[in-house]
């Protein structure tokens, strides 16, 4: 993960555009790879710094990351909609012919730098004179419980309009993340970066997780309960039928096994706790309650 740009560049937050070029500048000259061959700190510095000024250079990213819209790795939230192939560039890359905004692309070393490290001088480096692996794209896909469970095809859409589309396994995770390879930002002289997917489950209406576990509060009706029988059950999966025990009472936690959700790779089960439902308008359940208070009341706490 970046650091926050601002410090990267060492610069304040209402610094201008040509305070902001210089200061890269400085520290791109200092940095730069030709200038310092075989020094990996100087080369992960480098690419600090220009990741920063990635951001900082461009006043719409810039705006972006002041409002909180982006990280400093430039990562926005999406949320997931159904959709198919047809969002990516050409030869499979999602951000078209141009590229995403990141890595080096964007921004032209040569003009930065006056042409002092002889742009161009080594064939397929690249007009900065050096070869980079195109910088990785992170996004957060929010999904649903049943996305997760059975698997679906989800498309993320940027903020620029350009889309990719993820292939989500069966038995996805909360906070996994998904590993596309070279469809991140285009490498200048080198390999396009990868896109990562961090996945993230959304609130569902029904069920509540308790790890791989799914809890819900079950209807059964009054003559069920009493009497003992079977009721529909709603599942992430479908609707199942489940027997519930003669002499059931309200707040009974009745497991049924491998219908939850995955964590750590592993199924969990569905709780389901039991709420009774009265009918309503029933004179011959009126007198019958009638007639068995009146023989004694049950108390549920003895004094």
């Amino acid at each position: 993960m970046a650091g926050d740009p601002y410090k990267e560049l060492g610069v304040a937050r209402g610094a201008s555009q040509d305070e902001i070029k210089k200061a890269f500048r400085k520290l791109a000259k200092d940095l730069h790879p030709d200038k310092n061959p075989g020094d990996k700190a100087a080369e992960d510095r480098f690419k600090r710094i220009t990741a920063a000024f990635d951001i900082l250079g461009d006043k719409d990213k810039r705006a972006k990351f002041d409002r909180g819209e982006i990280d400093a790795d430039g990562r926005e939230q999406f949320r997931g909609f159904q959709g198919g192939g047809g969002g990516r560039g050409p030869g499979g890359n999602p951000f078209g012919q141009g590229g995403a905004r990141g890595g080096f692309e964007n921004i032209d070393l040569d003009e930065i730098f006056g042409g002092m490290f002889g742009g161009g001088a080594r064939p397929g480096a690249g007009r900065s004179g050096f070869s980079a692996r195109g910088q990785d794209v992170r996004a957060t896909l929010e999904i649903s419980l049943e996305d997760s469970i059975s698997g679906a095809t989800r498309r993320i859409q940027f903020s620029d309009g350009r889309t990719l589309d993820v292939a989500i396994p069966k038995g996805a995770g909360d906070g996994q993340t998904i590993r596309l390879k070279g469809q991140g930002a285009p490498g200048r002289g080198g390999e396009n970066g990868d896109a990562l997917i961090e996945l993230k489950l959304e609130p569902h209406p029904v069920f509540t997780r308790d790890g791989a576990d799914l809890t819900m509060d079950q209807p059964v009706p009054l003559y069920d309960a009493v009497l003992g029988g079977k009721v529909p059950v709603r599942t992430p999966e479908g609707t199942v039928s489940m027997t519930i025990p003669k002499g059931s009472s309200s707040g009974k936690i009745l497991r049924l096994k491998g219908r939850g959700a995955f964590a750590n790779g592993k199924r969990g089960d569905l709780l389901a706790k039991l709420m009774i439902v009265l009918p309503e308008g029933d004179e011959a359940l009126d007198k019958l309650a009638q007639k068995a208070r009146d023989a004694g009341p049950i108390r549920p706490f003895r004094d």
